[in-house]
């Protein structure tokens, strides 16, 4: 009996580790290419590095969504469970780049990669976890036919490729010092980076190894990305108001100090007097090591203040309701209990969650 989505996402966590533990070490290369063992321990030392975020793991969101949404159209999970540990090991490599990007500090409770080793090699293990992600999706066409291989492989592209334009977008906007969005600049950068990634596209993939049409495809995309939206701005709201539950190395103002322009804060911008926003703008041009925690818990007050935190919370509120009616009244072809059942509970965990 399952009680909980976390017990859900346990269990698929266990499956798909197995999956990926099985690439995390030293494949075999052409014989012209084949390591001398006084090398051995410069092999151990990489791949040391390229485990450390993997052996950490994560919730297992997007992998247990790939998995559910298949089963939910009727497909043995087992089809769907390469796919799902390739849909895992490209958030590890993702991470481990966005975490550079924007120089955090911790990473499922410990430090980040390039913290603990280098801005290079975080970079190279990076590398590594992405082509063994293309690794693992190669070897779906042991188990999937052709067909649905090469449209598996073609969803990782454009899933992934608008991930990076959104990452890209956010970066670009934060080095041009650019502060005046509006709601849809942040859809559109949200859009990419979570609604797509984490809910639309495991749920698409789910769909095309389960043999989808076109239309579920788009109806499995329109819920996941006010989904996705919802998760992105409860994660943007948790950050400034959840204590994590004292988990080891999770911070909150994280987006503050790192500069990142949330929903919360461009509404702050919109909202202030003029002399808080000059104050802001000054804080948001300071580096992340200069930012003061007074001047972080300031600027937090003064979303309280200015209703921010209240906007956002209306605007999640609103479209997870969106989210919900879309499940409830058009998405009935995932129609497979237990793991329709489970995909219910995953809305309520992702609107409802405080860590």
């Amino acid at each position: 009996m399952v009680n909980s989505f976390a017990e859900v996402l346990a269990a698929k966590r266990d499956k798909v580790w197995g999956v990926i533990e099985g690439y995390l070490g030293n494949p075999k290369y052409p014989q012209a290419f084949s390591i001398p063992s006084h090398y051995d321990g410069l092999c151990r030392a990489h791949w040391e590095i390229v485990r450390e975020y993997p052996e950490r793991k994560g919730k297992y969101i997007r992998p247990t969504l790939v998995m559910l949404t298949a089963a939910a159209m009727g497909v043995r999970e087992s089809l769907a469970l390469q796919t799902a540990a390739a849909m895992q090991v490209s958030e590890d490599w993702l991470l481990i780049h966005d975490d550079l990007e924007d120089d955090s500090e911790f990473r499922r409770g410990k430090p980040t990669l390039h913290k603990m080793f280098g801005d290079k090699l975080a970079i190279n293990a990076g590398d590594a976890l992405h082509v063994i992600m293309w690794k693992i999706l190669l070897d779906n066409q042991k188990i999937l036919k052709k067909d649905v291989f090469l449209r598996v492989l073609e969803e990782f592209y454009v899933m992934l490729t608008r991930t990076v334009l959104g990452q890209g977008g956010e970066i670009k906007w934060a080095i041009d010092g650019r502060i005046g969005l509006d709601d849809s600049d942040w859809f559109f950068i949200a859009d990419g980076k979570t609604s797509y990634y984490t809910v639309a596209g495991p749920m698409r993939l789910g769909g095309i190894i389960a043999g989808g049409t076109p239309q579920q495809l788009s109806l499995l995309t329109d819920f996941g990305k006010r989904l996705g939206r919802c998760y992105q701005l409860v994660d943007d709201i948790l950050d400034l108001t959840s204590d994590f539950r004292g988990l080891k190395g999770k911070l909150r103002f994280n987006d503050l100090y790192e500069g990142k322009t949330t929903m919360i804060l461009a509404h702050l911008l919109r909202s202030a007097r003029k002399s808080e926003r000059e104050e802001i703008i000054n804080f948001l041009a300071k580096p992340r090591g200069d930012k003061k925690e007074s001047e972080v818990l300031k600027i937090v007050g003064l979303m309280h203040k200015r209703g921010s935190i209240m906007y956002a919370r209306e605007k999640a509120k609103k479209i997870g309701e969106e989210a919900r009616d879309i499940f409830e009244g058009r998405l009935r072809f995932l129609s497979k209990n237990p793991a329709r059942s489970y995909l219910k509970m995953g809305i309520s965990f992702i609107l409802d969650r405080d860590y």
